[in-house]
């Protein structure tokens, strides 16, 4: 699939059907991750993958009422984490500029990227969500506390097709002087 049509077709879904991804299709899109940049080639992205009937039941408690009924059947539940004090920062601990950890928040958001579009790729659906209770989660799979948890990242096939949303055209964006 050519990369125009995959940014196109890549939406937020929040229905599932009740079918399993492949361990081949999780971790190509796990490899689709690592590709991405990151600050001083620190790679401080990690990854938590719920995919025990067990461990996703554990995971969607520690999410709102509306994204456990969004991702009820998904089959997947990838937890996002940073390795905090590395990207942004020099060798000895002081941060490189005023955004300190921001910038491993930042190459978070470009590894989450490239998994959503190679998820897409490869036909499947996603779902980024913020809203969680990161202790609960932090507990379930032992996290340490030198990692932030950003997101929880459902992965599965979609129920229903989701029209593009409205999007701002490029001089709703851009200051060129």
């Amino acid at each position: 699939m050519e990369l125009q049509i995959v940014l196109e077709k890549r939406r937020s879904i929040r229905k599932y059907v009740d079918q399993p991804v492949s361990d081949e299709d999780l971790h190509k899109i796990i490899q689709a991750a690592i590709l991405a940049p990151s600050w001083k080639n620190s790679q401080v992205t990690r990854y938590y993958i719920a995919t025990s009937v067990e461990t996703l039941q554990k995971v969607k408690e520690a999410l709102p009422e509306f994204n456990q009924h969004n991702v009820e059947n998904a089959p997947i539940l990838i937890v996002s984490t940073i390795v905090l004090d590395r990207s942004g920062f020099e060798r000895n601990g002081n941060a490189s500029n005023e955004l300190g950890n921001g910038w491993g928040y930042y190459d978070c958001g470009m590894h989450n990227m490239n998994l959503l579009l190679k998820a897409t790729e490869l036909g499947l659906s996603t779902l980024v969500m913020g809203i969680r209770d990161a202790q609960k989660i932090r507990e379930i799979f032992d996290i340490p506390s030198n990692e932030s948890i950003v997101s929880v990242i459902a992965v599965g096939y979609s129920d229903f097709e989701v029209e593009m949303p409205q999007r701002k055209q490029f001089e709703d964006i851009v200051t060129i002087k």
